[in-house]
């Protein structure tokens, strides 16, 4: 049996008519860059969402820069984020001028809110909190952290579209948040798009002027600004896509927990860990063991795809090398880097293929007992 990691194909094939009624009435009408069909994704999404302003912008990348630059990130700058998420979280800090500051994960890969205080210095304006792999950061202290430092704060939700702290959703807590809808994510076009969400309304003007080279209206240019639009066809297929959100969101979870059913106590591996605040929604399922590679083999060989999220902390790429962030720095961040495996989620996967990398990975521990 082959199980990929994720099956796009099956999402289309299980809502053909919708999407391709979607792209049709954007070919139909031409509305390939802005018009209705983004106005009524934005529109659409902020209601879903319950905020005043969603800012649609042309991938998740963007949308951090462009919240950062507009909440006044500059040179000479800190900016405090986790030792573990994508690139974009950081680069974009980097892009404004300002400087990325990182901080070790917890048990649960994300910002380990005990050492901000470490992180903290006259230099710090803002933190960008990661909802990694579909679970709320930890909520609670990162906005009394800030609230008490007067910083700004932007949530990068990329992995957690209407994930929930306390029963609030994430993205809602800060200043800003950031979403990317990468084809892969749980709400994803068919190309790049993101866009930021936020309840300023003078944040969000700002952000939808600089996104649109500085104007709001055509050949009225207040600022200098970048082109970072979402494209017709992307926003049709996004609204669509938005009327089975949670629908998905249950599948993924329902998953989830089989596996966890099925796995515990299965040698060594730790099975994500959910925080009693949190509702994980699951974007990615991330196992830790020992014997991550030689398991990934092993998968592999039996035609299960799975994947590494991410295979190097942040702060040990070579990009950030000047900063000279060492391994001791971020421990826990450091050690996940040879542990980590994302097993295959996605709505559309059958309990068959559940079943099958489950016995697939008993028998893979039952052959070497080492690691139990």
């Amino acid at each position: 049996m082959k199980v990929p990691f994720v099956d796009l194909g099956a999402q289309y094939q299980a809502h053909k008519s919708d999407f391709d009624a979607a792209i049709a009435r954007v070919v139909e009408n031409t509305s390939f860059i802005g018009g209705q069909p983004v106005r009524t994704f934005e529109e659409t999404f902020s209601r879903q969402y319950g905020v005043k302003h969603c800012i649609s912008c042309a991938n998740g990348t963007d949308a951090i820069y462009i919240a950062l630059k507009m909440l006044g990130i500059g040179a000479g700058d800190e900016v405090i984020t986790s030792a573990a998420s994508w690139i974009s979280t950081s680069e974009t800090i980097s892009q404004t001028g300002a400087v990325p500051v990182f901080v070790d994960v917890n048990e649960n890969y994300l910002i380990d809110t005990c050492l901000l205080e470490q992180a903290l210095t006259e230099k710090t304006k803002a933190v960008i909190p990661v909802h990694l792999y579909g679970q709320a950061a930890e909520m609670d202290d990162l906005v009394r952290f800030c609230r008490k430092n007067g910083l700004k704060m932007i949530e990068d939700c990329a992995q957690a579209h209407f994930s929930q702290w306390r029963g609030r959703r994430v993205g809602t807590f800060g200043d800003a948040a950031t979403f990317s809808f990468y084809p892969g994510k749980n709400l994803g076009a068919w190309g790049d798009a993101g866009a930021i969400v936020t309840n300023d309304d003078d944040l969000a003007n700002a952000c939808r002027m600089f996104a649109n080279h500085g104007a709001l209206v055509k050949h009225e240019h207040l600022m200098e600004g970048v082109n970072s639009r979402m494209d017709g066809l992307q926003a049709s297929l996004l609204t669509t896509k938005l009327r089975y959100i949670d629908e998905w969101t249950r599948a993924r979870q329902r998953i989830a927990q089989r596996y966890n059913e099925l796995l515990t106590g299965v040698g060594d591996l730790s099975l994500p860990a959910v925080h009693r605040h949190a509702e994980h929604v699951y974007h990615l399922y991330v196992v830790n063991t020992a014997q991550r590679d030689a398991l990934k083999e092993e998968l592999a060989a039996n035609e299960i795809q799975s994947a590494i999220h991410y295979p190097t902390a942040l702060p040990l790429l070579p990009a950030y090398r000047h900063l000279g962030i060492t391994a001791e720095r971020v421990p826990v961040a450091a050690g996940n880097q040879s542990r980590i495996l994302s097993l295959p989620i996605y709505p559309e996967m059958s309990d068959q293929m559940i079943e099958f990398v489950v016995q697939v990975i008993r028998s893979f521990f039952k052959k070497n007992p080492s690691s139990a």
